[in-house]
């Protein structure tokens, strides 16, 4: 690879952009080692390095994008050397960052330091994500540039695809998420069903109709258990002073359902990867929970709340699911009580083979970057 001034000989060391397996968003820990378990099978000596918001070196000023413009005048921190120092940066933009609905302050804070990193002589791929929407001008022009300045592009889903083509630059490949990467969990004990609750949804929020939402989660989970299946609540997110924490929601379920319910608070990415490999079915509102799933081979019933979900779901075959936005809140839980009774293990092992099988051509472009 190039980019870095090492001597011939020296293992490579790889930039990870916003991923971090300490996130307390488990979503974002699966970026994050499914980017060192891919890479690694490309560079089995490589230094991995991570940098994300909760695991900011020094070096690079990114709280607010100003700093980072500062930084790239004056160069108090040393951030053009720092970058300098890497043979390749893997840009991962929290996997649906690469867009301006979140704000355009972060949209161009992740710009900047693909520029600037790019500007230091080390390649930038934007790894698996999805791409857009960009709903401004100025959100479209950035990612345009950032496109055109990318050494590889690839894109997580059609969708994605077809909105980069639009900017100017198709990607170099099409491929299933990251989290198809991670080498598979030991299984936790056997369970039924987990539902996961969205603490994103379950109270006042921009996606959907909080009350609706958890008046549909709760009709579910009834369904479930008078069908006589076992249920146990799944959270996705760690337990933190975050505030779409899934903890407090799915605490709030259990008590209006009963304490004999079971609550499933996961400490790191493998455990909750252990307790959804254990499982029969996985009922999700957080998307890297649908994903785990199927990379694990258990079926899941995505309960989605935005665009990203249908088009990355469906790029490995698996088209079970509602959507949050669309579908009929009143009408849904019937219609999940009878997706769960027809979902088939043998399918969500072949979503998983699938998933595995695109990532092997995503190695064959980062080989080729020397």
């Amino acid at each position: 690879m190039t980019g870095s001034t090492t001597p011939a000989g020296t293992p490579p060391r790889i930039l990870i952009l916003w991923a971090a397996e300490a996130s307390v968003n488990l979503g974002v820990a699966a970026l994050a080692r499914g980017s060192r378990d891919l890479l690694r099978r490309a560079h089995p000596d490589a230094e991995f390095v991570y940098a994300d918001y909760g695991s900011r070196p020094r070096e690079i000023p990114f709280g607010l994008p100003r700093s980072l413009l500062r930084e790239r005048v004056q160069g108090r921190f040393g951030m053009q050397e720092y970058l300098a120092g890497f043979d390749l940066a893997w840009d991962t933009r929290s996997g649906d960052s690469f867009a301006d609905i979140y704000g355009v302050p972060r949209h161009l804070t992740m710009s900047l330091v693909h520029e600037f990193t790019v500007e230091a002589g080390t390649p930038v791929v934007m790894a698996p994500q999805t791409i857009g929407p960009f709903a401004t001008r100025r959100g479209r022009a950035l990612a345009r540039r950032t496109l055109r300045r990318s050494a590889l592009v690839i894109a997580r889903d059609p969708r994605s695809a077809e909105a980069a083509t639009e900017l100017g630059r198709a990607p170099d490949l099409t491929a299933a998420d990251l989290v198809f990467a991670i080498d598979p969990p030991e299984p936790g004990p056997d369970r039924d069903v987990l539902v996961n609750v969205s603490g994103l949804l379950w109270t006042e929020n921009p996606h959907v109709d909080a009350a609706g939402y958890r008046r549909a989660i709760r009709e579910t989970v009834q369904g479930l258990r008078a069908e006589g299946r076992e249920v146990a609540l799944l959270a996705h997110v760690l337990e933190s002073d975050n505030p779409d924490n899934d903890v407090p929601a799915v605490r709030a379920l259990r008590e209006e359902l009963g304490e004999d319910l079971e609550i499933i608070v996961p400490t790191d990415l493998d455990s909750v990867r252990g307790a959804i490999a254990g499982a029969n079915l996985v009922i999700a509102s957080r998307m890297h929970a649908c994903l785990n799933a199927l990379s694990v081979g258990v079926p899941t019933i995505p309960l989605a709340y935005s665009r990203k979900f249908a088009p990355l779901l469906g790029s490995v075959g698996w088209e079970t699911g509602f959507d949050l936005r669309h579908d009929d809140l009143f009408s849904l839980p019937p219609r999940v009580l009878a997706a769960a009774s027809q979902v088939r293990r043998e399918d969500a092992e072949a979503a998983a083979a699938r998933g595995c099988a695109s990532l092997e051509a995503v190695l064959e472009l980062v080989r080729t970057l020397r």
